[in-house]
C-alpha cells in the first residue's frame, strides 16, 4: 500500500451522520426501522443513496432485480470492480445498523478517497443488494443469489408477498426495475462489513470479527391440518387440534437442535391460524421453520430427524402435516486470501480482533460461490439484531469502516 494511503482513515462523524440521516426513512416509534424491501420507505432510501453516490462521482447502475451498483472509476477500467456494500432493507421491526452500516461505509470509503485525491487501479463498486432480509418476499438474499446463478431472475420477479403483489410489480411501483441483467456487472472481489448480530465480540471485548465462513441454512414452509370444532363441546381425546400439533413440532425442533449443539439452532418464526376464533379449536395452521449449522452433514441430520418427528406427531394426533423445503444454503467458506487481508488490516490499525463464523446469512455468502469474498464484523450491543433495540457504537462502526477501507484498497491497488 502506498505511503499516501497508509495513514488514511474514514471520517467517523460523517459516517455516523449518514447512518442517522437514512434512519429517517422508515423510523419506528421505538427508534428502529421498518423499511421493507421495495416499499415506499425503501424507495426513499434508494433515492437518497443514488443521489449521494452520484454526488461522490459514481455512476449508478441498476439491474433487473433492483440491485444498485455505484461504481467509482479506476485507472484501468478493463478490470472488474472491487465490490463492497450490503443492503438497505430491514425487518418489520428492524434496527438502524443491519446492512445499513456496510452499505454506507462503502459510500464513506468513496468519499474519503475523493477527499484524499486517491486513484485506484481497479474500479470500486458500492452495492445495495435487493431483498437481503426476505421478510416481504422469500427467499432472503434473492438478488445476490440470482447474481451467482442460484435463482432464475424470471422466477424471482414472479414471487409474491402476502398481499399477492409480485416482485416485478413492486419494482415497477418504486421505479427500480433496472436495465442491467442480473450478474452482468462483474466483480473482482467482494468485502461486506456488518454488525455481528450476535454476542461474541462484545463478550470478549473484541472490536473486529474476521469472518472465515458462514453457517448453512434450511428454510421450510409447513402446514398442519386438523379439524375445527367447538371449544366447549369437544372432549379432549376427540380433538384434532392443529395448534397443539404445531406446539409439539416446535418443541421437537428445539430438542433436535440441542442434540446437535452448540452450533445447531432451530427457529419457528411465523405461525398463522386460519380463521382464528377464541372458542374454536384451531383446524389449520401455516408455519415456517429454519435450521442453521456450519456443517452440511448436520443439516442433513436435522432434516431427517424433524421429518421423522413430524410423521410421529401427525399419526398420533390424527392431523395432516406437510413440510416443504423452500430453500437450502450450504455452509460457506470465504476466500482465505481476503480473510488474511482483513486480518492484516485489523492488525495494522491496532484493533483487537478474532476469527469467527457467521451465524447469520448474508449476501456475501451467496457471492462466495463465484467471487473471492469475505466479511468484517463489528460488535452490536448485547448481540441484539432484527430488533428495534439494535445498537452499535460510533467508534466500532468507524473501526469496521477503516478495516473495510484498507482491505478494499489492498484489493483495488492504489496508483
Amino acid at each position: 500500500m502506498s505511503d499516501k494511503s497508509h495513514n488514511l482513515r474514514i471520517n467517523p462523524e460523517r459516517l455516523w451522520s449518514t447512518i442517522m440521516e437514512t434512519a429517517a426513512f422508515g423510523r419506528t416509534e421505538k427508534g428502529g426501522l421498518r423499511r421493507l424491501t421495495l416499499g415506499p420507505e425503501d424507495r426513499q432510501v434508494r433515492d437518497w443513496f443514488r443521489a449521494a453516490c452520484e454526488a461522490a462521482g459514481c455512476t449508478v447502475k441498476v439491474d433487473e432485480l433492483g440491485t444498485m451498483y455505484a461504481i467509482r472509476p479506476g485507472r484501468n477500467m478493463s478490470l472488474p470492480p472491487i465490490g463492497c456494500g450490503s443492503h438497505l432493507d430491514t425487518q418489520p421491526t428492524g434496527g438502524k445498523f443491519d446492512g445499513v452500516l456496510g452499505t454506507l461505509a462503502g459510500l464513506e470509503l468513496i468519499r474519503v478517497l475523493n477527499d484524499a485525491g486517491i486513484e485506484t487501479e481497479a474500479p470500486i463498486a458500492v452495492i445495495n443488494w435487493t431483498n437481503e432480509e426476505g421478510s416481504r418476499f422469500a427467499p432472503a438474499m434473492m438478488a445476490s443469489g440470482a447474481y451467482v446463478g442460484d435463482f432464475d431472475p424470471a422466477d424471482i420477479l414472479a414471487r409474491r408477498d402476502a398481499t399477492g403483489k409480485t416482485v416485478a410489480e413492486a419494482l415497477d411501483e418504486i421505479g427500480y426495475r433496472g436495465p442491467e441483467k442480473s450478474g452482468s456487472v462483474p466483480l473482482g472481489a467482494f468485502v461486506e462489513l456488518h454488525i455481528e448480530q450476535g454476542p461474541i465480540l462484545e463478550a470478549e471485548g473484541k472490536t473486529i470479527g474476521v469472518v472465515e465462513g458462514a453457517q448453512g441454512i434450511i428454510w421450510y414452509d409447513g402446514r398442519v391440518v386438523g379439524f375445527e370444532s367447538h371449544a366447549g363441546t369437544t372432549p379432549m381425546p376427540l380433538r384434532r387440534d392443529a395448534l397443539c400439533a404445531l406446539s409439539e413440532i416446535v418443541l421437537a425442533a428445539e430438542r433436535i437442535a440441542r442434540e446437535h449443539g452448540p452450533s445447531a439452532v432451530a427457529t419457528v418464526g411465523q405461525a398463522t391460524i386460519a380463521n382464528p376464533s377464541r372458542n374454536v379449536i384451531p383446524g389449520e395452521i401455516s408455519f415456517t421453520l429454519e435450521f442453521r449449522d456450519p456443517q452440511s452433514e448436520t443439516l442433513d441430520a436435522l432434516d431427517s430427524k424433524i421429518r421423522k418427528a413430524i410423521s410421529e406427531i401427525a399419526e398420533r394426533r390424527r392431523v395432516e402435516i406437510t413440510l416443504e423445503q423452500i430453500w437450502r444454503k450450504e455452509p460457506v467458506v470465504f476466500a482465505p486470501e481476503i480473510v488474511e487481508k482483513i486480518e492484516a488490516a485489523a492488525k495494522a490499525l491496532g484493533l483487537s480482533h478474532r476469527r469467527m463464523i457467521s451465524g447469520a446469512g448474508h449476501d456475501a455468502c451467496n457471492l462466495a460461490k463465484t467471487i473471492p469474498t469475505a466479511m468484517i464484523f463489528v460488535p452490536c450491543k448485547d448481540g441484539i439484531s432484527h430488533n428495534e433495540l439494535e445498537d452499535a457504537t460510533r467508534e466500532d462502526c468507524a473501526a469496521g469502516a477503516n478495516v473495510l477501507l484498507h482491505t478494499v484498497l489492498s484489493l483495488a491497488k492504489v496508483c
